[in-house]
């Protein structure tokens, strides 16, 4: 049975920036990949998708972003690009097409079981990703055989869907990008909102993000955050990298004839059945908007900056649609993700699935993660979040081996 010290777990962007700061510390180790580098970027995002962060942001750990449009939104060819590049510039030891089955505890660390054989480790680096799988409500098996229904890992763009409505449901940055992409391709959609977060793309002049780095919100720590579980479950927001730097927010949703329903309750008779209440979540969204400005143009120090249309409430809004009468034919579920842990047999999960860990620090000797959400900073999922996680986790992994 092979022997190293760590083992690393997936081969984004994630698990190859521990790989860099394991071999700056000299600590052999191996970085297992179910499928290819990248993997997730290549096999389950759609064809239009670009990254929600400008592209100066786009840098992993001793590889900054040196191409000519800082301003703009790397494609998902793009980012596999960056990924396969930091892996060769870092000779990362990775192992593709490496499935892990089972990570146990043993007397001196781990034993990793893969399809292509086992080893031993004194330490684990769970980095697989956030997004392993698509989260769907139970009542979906209630919706009528003849609806398509689909998540974002199947969706790839509006020619592959049937001709006819569609029912997106959620209103996080997925659900709004697909909602538009089909309502532009001639699809009339049906967008279910519930709760979400609203930001502009610019904001006096300057990318939203831009604004979020300098007024020192993605630094903030998770150890500073009053309410940790809620930050680390809030819905990603309304974004889109388009080009033309556009916002996509309800009110645009709206210019395009995108018709908004409230959060899908349940299925009943073959009918979907929506809550009421928007004005209420809009409100809600547009004060949480207000108040980050708020943070922006206190940091900035010069008055207060633009202020914009609070999210208009439809004339009405439908409680209920008949998904028998042909009027909707696709459902797709952007209703968020979650991570497997199937393969984990240690006791570290909680009752939902979630990994209990303290900024990384897995509730087991010798088993860190990273990549999660708000893992030590709000900035942890993003491509230029992780250096700054990936170090610290690094630097508690050394420790413990020390």
């Amino acid at each position: 049975m092979e022997a190293v010290t760590t083992v690393v777990i997936g081969a984004g962007h994630a698990g190859l920036a521990a790989s860099r700061f394991l071999a700056d510390r000299s600590i052999d180790h191996v970085v297992l990949e179910r499928g290819e580098v990248a993997n997730s970027w290549r096999r389950e995002r759609w064809d239009s998708l670009r990254l929600l962060t400008p592209n100066w942001q786009s840098g992993l750990p001793g590889l900054p972003y040196d191409g000519p449009d800082p301003d703009g939104y790397l494609t998902m060819s793009e980012v596999v690009d960056l990924i396969e590049r930091f892996a060769a510039v870092t000779r990362a030891p990775v192992r593709t097409g490496t499935t892990v089955t089972s990570v146990r505890r043993t007397d001196s660390g781990y034993r990793v079981t893969t399809d292509q054989g086992e080893l031993t480790c004194r330490t684990v680096v769970i980095a697989s990703g956030a997004c392993n799988r698509p989260t769907v409500p139970p009542f979906a098996g209630a919706v009528p055989p003849e609806v398509e229904q689909l998540t974002p890992f199947d969706y790839r763009g509006p020619a592959k869907l049937a001709e006819g409505g569609v029912l997106v449901v959620g209103a996080s940055a997925t659900g709004v990008q697909l909602a538009a992409e089909l309502q532009r391709s001639g699809r009339p959609v049906t967008l279910s909102v519930g709760e979400h977060t609203r930001l502009p793309r610019l904001y006096r002049g300057k990318d939203v993000l831009w604004w979020m780095d300098a007024a020192g919100v993605w630094s903030q720590r998770y150890d500073e955050i009053d309410d940790l579980t809620r930050a680390r479950s809030l819905p990603s927001p309304q974004l889109v990298g388009s080009p033309g730097r556009a916002t996509l927010d309800l009110n645009a949703l709206t210019d395009l004839d995108v018709r908004l329903v409230g959060r899908w309750a349940a299925v009943r008779d073959g009918k979907a059945l929506f809550s009421g209440g928007l004005r209420n979540v809009f409100s809600l969204a547009d004060l949480k908007l207000n108040r980050l400005l708020d943070t922006f143009d206190a940091w900035a120090g010069d008055g207060t900056g633009e202020r914009f249309e609070p999210t208009r409430v439809p004339a009405s809004s439908r409680l209920q649609l008949d998904l028998r009468s042909g009027e909707i034919r696709t459902i797709v579920w952007a209703t968020g993700f979650r991570p497997s842990y199937d393969w984990l047999d240690v006791p570290v999960v909680d009752a939902k699935g979630r990994l209990e860990h303290d900024g990384g620090v897995v509730a087991a000797p010798g088993l860190y993660a990273l990549g999660l959400p708000v893992l030590r900073r709000r900035k942890s999922t993003f491509i230029h979040g992780i250096e700054d996680d990936a170090r610290e986790v690094t630097d508690h992994l050394a420790a413990h081996l020390g």
